[in-house]
Order: structure tokens, then C-alpha cells, then sequence
């Protein structure tokens, strides 16, 4: 009789391989959490017939040590290739990986595409958010008329009043302060995390690339040249008279995907002039 495949230590390669695993997934990249899926993936349907492969009888011919190798360099070249095409395993395991990694984002690393309701702040901490930011802000309004304080309380709900800033996996600031994607061409530094989108007034969980900047005054200045260039949200300029207006207008543009952006935004608004 063939002498039988060693399971001890068959589970040690395993448990490394999920070691290994473990590791890239506490990285957080989007890259990362895809790879460590996919490899999933392909692990445990190696793991799936190497269990039918020891519940077959072992006294056939191809049962020598040396068949068993060939056999089991055959099982893991056949579950590569059925991980490469995707079974599903992979993309359920990935938006595990991506919601438990989005809970545990440093607090500044919330995502502002669709900002969660306004944290409640003290006067205090809202006077110096605006204080420190006032000018930026200010030379904005001179290049588009949209009210400073009106831009300082969508920068507020979009980086939770600075405490919720977009911050790159190696823990750099973004100082992305309005949540502006990387798209239309955008040629700069480029910083990934996790965000919230609705579809159908559904939330969904989704990781995205959003601009860095070196400074608030870049974040506001590209904010400006947007509001000045893009043609959908000209009425949001025309409409700046009121907060309403802007606020209503920013939301009618598509400016993000929340259907409570403008109510937010307009209760920032209001409490910024209390």
C-alpha cells in the first residue's frame, strides 16, 4: 500500500498561506484586500480537492509519493485557474475585507463623497476650523461669488469640521477638503479610501480615488476653477445668493450621491452663523 499524503503537514502550509494572507489584508490598500480575495480564493478551493483527493481510495496506481506530487501540483494549477476566472467566493470575501477595513480607518480617513451626518462640535472647535481656513475660502468667493461662508460650511460637512480628512494609506493628509474625485483628468497626486455611494437611494460601500493636494489653499483653489469651469454647476453660482440655493443647487448638480447632502449642508450653514 501507498504510503498516505502527510496532513500535518499539508495544514501547516495552509495555516502559513493563511498567515500570509492575513497580513496583506491588514494592509487596507485597495490592491491589497483584492489580492488577498483572489488568493483566498484559490486556497480554499485547493484546499476543496485536496479533501476530495484524500476521500478517494489511495490503492490506485497513480498512488505513489510521486503521483501524489504530480496530483497536487495538478489540484493547485486547476484552482489557480478557476480563482483567475472567479467562482464568487473572491468578491464576497473583498467586500468583507473592504467594509471591516472601512471601520477601522483612522478617524481622519472617512470617506466624503456622501458625508454621514454633521458630528456634533463645540463653538470653539467650529470658530477655529473656519478661522484657520477663512482665508482660503475667502479668495475663492472673490473668484467665483459663491459666499465664503457657505464654503467653509461644505468643507466642514465634507471632512467632519477637518476631523474626518482623507488621509493616504502611509498616513499623509490629503487636505482634500470637498471630497473631489480623481477623474476629469486629473493629473496630481492621487489618494484611495473607502466611500459611500447611493444607487437607487441604496448605500453602498465602494473604494475610490479622490485628489491630494499640497495645501487647503490648492484644495480650495481647484474647488473654485471647478465651480468657475464646470458647466453643471453654473446655477449652483447663480443660485449662491442663499444658502438654500447653494445648498439645493449642489445637490440638483449631482454633486454627491447622499439625498440628505443639502439638508446637511444647509444645517452646517446655520450652525457656523450661530
Amino acid at each position: 500500500m501507498a504510503t498516505p499524503l502527510n496532513s500535518s503537514s499539508s495544514l501547516a502550509i495552509d495555516l502559513k498561506d493563511l498567515s500570509q494572507l492575513r497580513q496583506s489584508a491588514q494592509q487596507k490598500s485597495p490592491d491589497a484586500l483584492k489580492a488577498a480575495a483572489r488568493q483566498f480564493e484559490a486556497l480554499f478551493l485547493n484546499m476543496v480537492m485536496k479533501s476530495m483527493r484524500e476521500a478517494t481510495p489511495q490503492d490506485g496506481m497513480f498512488d505513489s509519493q510521486q503521483g501524489k506530487m504530480y496530483t497536487s501540483m495538478l489540484d493547485q494549477q486547476v484552482s489557480q485557474s478557476l480563482a483567475a476566472r472567479g467562482v464568487g467566493l473572491a468578491d464576497v470575501l473583498l467586500r468583507q475585507l473592504s467594509s471591516h477595513a472601512m471601520g477601522q480607518l483612522a478617524p481622519g480617513a472617512a470617506a466624503p463623497a456622501s458625508p454621514p451626518p454633521p458630528p456634533a462640535m463645540s463653538s470653539s472647535t467650529a470658530q477655529a476650523f473656519q478661522a484657520r481656513l477663512l482665508p482660503h475660502a475667502e479668495e475663492a468667493s472673490r473668484s467665483t461669488g459663491i459666499p465664503a461662508r457657505f464654503m467653509l460650511g461644505q468643507a466642514a460637512l465634507e471632512s467632519g469640521w477637518g476631523k474626518r480628512e482623507i488621509i493616504a494609506a502611509d498616513g499623509t493628509a490629503s487636505h482634500n477638503l470637498f471630497g473631489i474625485k480623481a477623474t476629469g483628468g486629473w493629473k496630481g497626486r492621487v489618494v484611495e479610501t473607502a466611500t459611500t455611494e447611493y444607487v437607487d437611494g441604496l448605500p453602498q460601500k465602494r473604494i475610490e480615488k479622490f485628489r491630494a493636494y499640497d495645501s487647503y489653499a490648492d484644495s480650495f483653489r481647484d474647488y473654485a476653477a471647478m465651480m468657475r469651469n464646470n458647466p453643471r454647476y453654473r446655477n449652483v453660482i447663480d443660485n449662491a445668493h442663499t444658502a438654500s440655493g447653494f445648498a439645493n443647487g449642489l445637490q440638483r448638480a449631482g454633486y454627491a450621491t447622499d439625498p440628505e447632502y443639502a439638508a446637511k449642508l444647509m444645517r452646517i450653514i446655520g450652525h457656523s452663523q450661530g
